[in-house]
């Protein structure tokens, strides 16, 4: 099956299909992050990250030159009304896949240090249910993590990408992070965990097999 990503230019379109391993989607989503790359495969074409993400960039676009390669994330937001007049909870989380198992553990031991909720799944792991992260009207709205099929991998998150760099997702394990409560004050500890992660460094270690 041919992948077409509709409206990419053709120079962002062959630098994700040139893609052999997670390494190099996190190189590219950090440009994608930044602003230097108009378009993520997964997202729609020519648009950069949400409104509500642009103070998390640099965080984000480190994560994933460290091995992070997130594709989900949003900052925690205290209680307000929404546009259909009922109240909004929000907890800050990231997701994305890992292959460094030195990262891994790291953001595990980093995540229960910090009393942050986690989910580590393999990829492909169906018994994952994720980690609920918005709350509408007090009740669960969208979540984090969980089961993610064989065809949403291939042609929602990582369409049109290199078939090293895809094989080396199914290879990966995803890794969720959340914020153990609801709101802005809570959300800090996901960044400064993860701030802390990364500044640390992974160099050199090995792979998850």
């Amino acid at each position: 099956m041919k992948i077409r990503l509709p409206w990419m230019n053709r120079r962002d379109r062959n630098r994700w299909k040139a893609t052999q391993n997670v390494g190099q989607l996190g190189g590219l989503m950090a440009l994608w992050l930044e602003g230097h790359i108009a378009s993520w495969p997964g997202y729609q074409p020519n648009w950069g990250p949400d409104e509500e993400t642009r103070e998390l960039i640099p965080t984000l676009a480190a994560a994933n030159r460290a091995g992070y390669v997130t594709i989900a994330s949003q900052p925690g937001e205290d209680p307000q009304t929404g546009f259909d007049g009922l109240i909004w909870q929000q907890k800050a989380a990231v997701e994305g896949f890992v292959r460094n198992y030195d990262l891994l553990c790291a953001l595990v031991d980093a995540a229960e240090n910090a009393g942050l909720e986690y989910e580590v799944a393999d990829t492909l792991d169906t018994g994952e249910r994720g980690i609920v992260v918005t709350l509408r009207d007090g009740r669960p709205y969208t979540g984090f993590g969980g089961y993610i099929d064989d065809v949403n991998l291939r042609h929602t998150i990582w369409p049109g990408i290199g078939s090293g760099a895809l094989n080396d997702v199914f290879r990966a394990v995803r890794v969720t992070l959340a914020a153990s409560e609801y709101g802005a004050a809570a959300g800090e500890t996901v960044w400064s965990t993860l701030n802390a992660v990364i500044a640390r460094g992974t160099a050199n270690a090995e792979t998850v097999a």
